[in-house]
This record gives C-alpha cells, sequence and structure tokens, in this order.
C-alpha cells in the first residue's frame, strides 16, 4: 500500500512539474520565440531578390566578363574561387573585400517587366542596342527600378533600425556597364550624430533578357559583397566604376 502511495505522489509532481517551471521561468525560450537580435537584418525583400533567377548561375560569371581592373596600388582583383559569383579585391595576398554580380532573367521579373512597358517598351520589343531612342527607354526604366529599390530599402531600414539611423540615397547615374548603359546607386545609413554605419554600391544594367546587378558595402551585417573596413570600401569605390565600363558585355 506504501508503495502505490508513492508511486501515486511520483505521478503528480510529474504531471505538475512542466506547470511549476513555466510560472516560475515564464521568459523561458519553450515560452515564447526569441526577438530578433538588435540590428540583425531580416533579408532585404528587393525586386531582384523577390524575382530572382531560378536557377543559380553557373560558375563564377566574373571569370567570363571582367575585363582591365583598374585598381589601388599594390592591389589585385580578381574572380574569387568557387561557383559563387563575387569578385576579390585583395592586398599582399589578404582579401580585403568582395563585389557580387546576380543576373536575374525578364521572365522572372514581371515588376521591372512592368517599368519597361511604362517606359514604352513593350513585351517582345525588339532589342536594339544602338538605338539612342531604346537606350533612353531602357535608363527610364532602370531609373524606376533604382527609385523602387530605395524605397523598400527605406523602409526596411526604418523597420530595423527606427530612428537611430537615417537612410541616406544618392541621385543615381548613368555610367557605362560593359557595351551597356547602366544605372550607378548608392546610399548611407548615418547614426545619431553623423558616424557612418554602412555604405552601399550597386550597378545595374538590362540587355534586353536579363537584369545584371553589381552591389558591394561596408556593412557591419552583410554575409557577402562586403568590405571589412570603411576605408577600403571608398578607396575601391573610385575604381569600381572603371571596372563596370570594362566589362565584357554583352558575351
Amino acid at each position: 500500500m506504501l508503495r502505490v502511495y508513492h508511486l501515486l505522489i511520483g505521478l503528480i509532481l510529474l504531471i505538475l512539474t512542466p506547470i511549476v517551471f513555466k510560472f516560475v521561468h515564464p521568459n523561458s525560450p519553450t515560452n515564447k520565440l526569441q526577438a530578433n537580435p538588435v540590428g540583425q537584418k531580416e533579408p532585404v525583400a528587393t525586386l531582384t531578390q523577390t524575382n530572382s533567377a531560378s536557377k543559380p548561375n553557373e560558375g563564377n560569371i566574373w571569370k567570363t566578363i571582367l575585363g582591365k581592373t583598374a585598381t589601388p596600388p599594390g592591389w589585385k582583383v580578381a574572380p574569387c574561387e568557387g561557383n559563387a559569383p563575387l569578385l576579390c579585391v585583395s592586398s599582399q595576398g589578404k582579401v580585403l573585400g568582395t563585389v557580387e554580380m546576380q543576373v536575374y532573367p525578364l521572365a522572372n521579373q514581371p515588376n521591372f517587366q512592368k517599368m519597361l512597358v511604362a517606359a514604352g517598351i513593350p513585351p517582345g520589343a525588339k532589342v536594339d542596342l544602338q538605338s539612342p531612342n531604346y537606350q533612353t527607354q531602357v535608363l527610364t526604366a532602370l531609373n524606376a527600378w533604382v527609385g523602387n529599390h530605395y524605397a523598400i530599402l527605406s523602409k526596411e531600414r526604418q523597420i530595423i533600425y527606427g530612428s537611430g539611423i537615417s537612410f541616406s540615397p544618392q541621385p543615381p547615374q548613368q555610367v557605362p556597364f560593359g557595351m551597356f548603359h547602366g544605372m550607378r546607386y548608392a546610399f548611407t545609413g548615418i547614426q545619431q550624430g553623423g558616424k557612418v554605419y554602412e555604405q552601399n554600391l550597386g550597378y545595374v544594367a538590362f540587355d534586353g533578357a536579363s537584369l545584371y546587378v553589381i552591389q558591394t558595402a561596408f556593412d557591419p551585417v552583410a554575409k557577402t559583397a562586403k568590405f571589412e573596413k570603411v576605408e577600403n570600401f571608398e578607396l575601391i569605390e573610385s575604381y569600381l566604376s572603371a571596372i563596370v565600363a570594362d566589362l565584357r558585355l554583352p558575351k
């Protein structure tokens, strides 16, 4: 009889223990989801990332399109090892940062298709890269793409950083992108007091079938396409436009 009594008490304690733990430790990970760490970014829901190519690039695209590489003295620019579409910027054998290129087929870009139509290029229109009118229309669509990109990034940064960091975009500029006419865009995240928290630089072009997007940054929370030191990012920034202009595009 005593043994049955002890077993009964044990069963009661087994049932009550999780309830007591939950009451004593209401902030346990088992009771609620952990909030996002401060400064950790959610994936950026830009037009290109939301509607990206269904198949990743086969091999590192920089290996086939990289042309002349103007660099600061003592620096080297070359495609990174592996299949990731990254360009490695190094000095004395040490990688200082990387630059990423992605290619997004127009078929997967419904938003950009609408921008092309608004600029006067209907679906299936004949591509004439030598036509000044066509080039103007493409640049109008690319300018709209950059504006949309800025708007989404601004909202994202506001959600992540609140009022602690202000989003400061630069007006897009027309630049040569290989044999194409592309747009250069850039933005900065500035902390209260004027200190730079992040700097981002990008280029975008359209070849009639796909969007080409090049990106790099000084960004503490980025994993790729970044420079660890702001001074290295600022130094390569002045050379990158020349590298983009000498790309072997179209292939």
